[in-house]
């Protein structure tokens, strides 16, 4: 971003880390097809696995149990079938149960037929409410196949951390598949698929200050794995057809190798600036609802309703003011519409609210000119309300 303008859109897409973009420039200058056996294609081979490595460390994996994919989407739909593998032996997932708050790439169901997606109720703190999945999978007609459960770790919008390792153990209880999409949680919590008790992990470079057009579904192991969603020439050991984008999993792989590093310190950092904000926020407008402030989030992430200013107005009130922020998921092809999270939490709607995400690169004075746009926003509000 220009210096006339601060970016507090960390959720949507983190800023490109110089690291990445060195690897990745790196790696466009490498010749070759990873696929190939001459020197050259060993080379860019040499480079794939080397994230590979990179990656499942992150996230406390197996090397060979990540699949590179395009992105967080394409990793969702590949996973989200009712189609397996173990070993050599078909596996059937009967249905799919997904939380109300999950991503719409997880929320749309994958590959599941419509009738076969059922969701799973939040509390109105956004939290899963583990006693309606209980009786749901009670409910489960193990004739139909296995239940799969889809439960995010940390949620998008509101940064709520989700209760994975209670969810998991009712998984297991039931013999089901769990999967959890870790998209927000890389980088901002200690990872390990062991320790969630997940047997599947979504991932995205572009959210930890990785390259856009990569990202991975991680399993827990090699035994159980999905039936491919493209088809070709058995990249990937047959799981994902098509040449490996080399350089921005590279990329991806130097985002990963920083996202693993201190963070507890990062995060620290990162929650004390988001802690100040919110405190100048509750100072100027004290109606102001900051939702998730009382569970445990993600330590970048303020996701808040100013009563009487639409999600919209407020949205297009702070860029021109040289604030990006959002308006929730960015995932609508530039669509401000109502928050699902929202409704699934018992809220109106239509009221809508911003999100606001920083990262390890914002300072002070942004968090202070950001109070002060606030501010001016919220002043606005009231005028707007007395006019009326």
């Amino acid at each position: 971003m220009s210096g006339s303008r601060i970016y507090m859109d960390w959720n949507a897409t983190a800023p490109l880390l110089p690291e990445a973009r060195e690897a990745l420039l790196f790696a466009l200058d490498q010749l070759g097809n990873p696929s190939s056996v001459h020197g050259e294609g060993r080379a860019v081979r040499a480079l794939v696995e080397s994230a590979r490595r990179d990656v499942a460390t992150l996230c406390g994996a197996q090397p060979a149990a990540v699949v590179f994919t395009s992105g967080a989407t394409e990793a969702a739909n590949l996973v989200l079938t009712s189609e397996f593998r173990m070993g050599r032996t078909p596996l059937k997932a009967g249905k799919l149960y997904v939380s109300a708050i999950e991503h719409p790439a997880v929320r749309e169901g994958g590959r599941f037929a419509r009738e076969d997606v059922c969701e799973i109720a939040v509390t109105n703190a956004g939290i899963v409410d583990c006693a309606a999945l209980e009786d749901l999978l009670r409910a489960h007609d193990r004739e139909t196949g296995l239940p799969m459960v889809a439960v995010m770790l940390a949620n998008n919008e509101t940064g709520i951390i989700q209760p994975v390792a209670e969810v998991a153990a009712l998984v297991r209880a039931h013999d089901g598949i769990l999967v959890v999409d870790a998209v927000q949680a890389a980088g901002r919590l200690p990872l390990s698929i062991s320790s969630l008790g997940a047997d599947f992990l979504i991932l995205s470079s572009h959210k930890i200050g990785g390259p856009k057009g990569a990202g991975a579904l991680v399993a827990r192991g090699e035994i159980m794995m999905p039936s491919p969603l493209i088809r070709g020439g058995g990249q990937e050991k047959g799981h994902r057809s098509g040449t490996e984008n080399a350089a921005a999993l590279a990329g991806f792989a130097a985002a990963a190798r920083a996202a693993a590093g201190d963070i507890d310190g990062r995060m620290a950092a990162i929650a004390a600036l988001r802690d100040g904000l919110e405190a100048e926020m509750q100072s100027c407008a004290p109606d102001v609802v900051i939702h998730g402030r009382d569970q445990s989030r993600l330590a970048n992430t303020c996701f808040f309703t100013l009563p009487g200013l639409k999600a919209e107005t407020g949205q297009i009130a702070f860029d021109l003011e040289g604030v990006a922020l959002s308006a929730g998921s960015a995932c609508s092809s530039g669509k401000v519409g109502q928050s699902h999270v929202l409704t699934a939490m018992g809220y109106d709607p239509r009221q809508g609210a911003l999100r606001i995400s920083i990262g390890e690169a914002t300072t002070q004075a942004e968090i202070e000119r950001c109070a002060a746009v606030f501010a001016k926003v919220a002043a606005r509000r009231r005028s707007a309300g007395q006019a009326a």
